[in-house]
């Protein structure tokens, strides 16, 4: 709907400074539903695919019907998150405004690294499949280049903020996991 109702895909989209100046914080949720175009829209659908799936499986075995509930915790929490960057840089910015659901889909991509990280990871852009984590790592370093030196419309703090809140997400919820992850990545 809103790549056809730029109306109502302006009334969705993350405005810092519609945040703070008139109290629209339903925009910290709302931008995560309205993409740019279909291409913005694919890649954020088929890692939600690759990942979601999985990673909510793995928390109902893990936690049973609470796994429900902390797979949706991740998905907005990592949504919030990525909101962060541009509420503090960019609240007294009238002109900036942003959408999408990438920091929401970082963070599932980043619970995944931490709960897997020896799995194959092959993802568009890196047709050979290598560990999870050296995958996260070369992403990581991709998007803070990309935020410090490209000269994009992509919100990469975003994705960083998203990508840091699913790995501090599963250390916080999964006892161990952190050592977990230290054992598989040496061991």
């Amino acid at each position: 709907m809103g790549m056809n109702d730029m109306n109502f895909k302006y009334k969705m989209m993350m405005s810092p400074e519609r945040v703070k100046h008139q109290g629209e914080w339903y925009r910290i949720f709302s931008h995560g539903w309205v993409h740019g175009d279909y291409m913005h829209l694919f890649f954020n659908v088929f890692v939600l695919y690759n990942f979601g799936e999985l990673l909510e499986r793995f928390f109902v075995y893990k936690f049973d019907q609470l796994g429900y509930l902390l797979f949706a915790l991740l998905y907005l929490g990592g949504l919030i998150a990525a909101s962060i960057p541009s509420l503090k840089k960019h609240s007294d910015n009238s002109s900036y405004w942003s959408l999408g659901a990438s920091g929401a889909v970082s963070a599932l991509l980043f619970a995944f690294i931490v709960i897997n990280p020896t799995a194959s990871l092959g993802l568009l852009f890196i047709p050979v499949p290598i560990p999870a984590w050296i995958f996260g790592i070369l992403y990581m370093a991709f998007e803070y280049y990309s935020n410090h030196n490209g000269r994009t419309n992509i919100a990469h703090d975003a994705h960083i903020f998203g990508g840091l809140f699913g790995i501090i997400f599963i250390f916080a919820v999964i006892p161990g996991s952190a050592q977990n992850l230290i054992q598989q990545i040496i061991g």
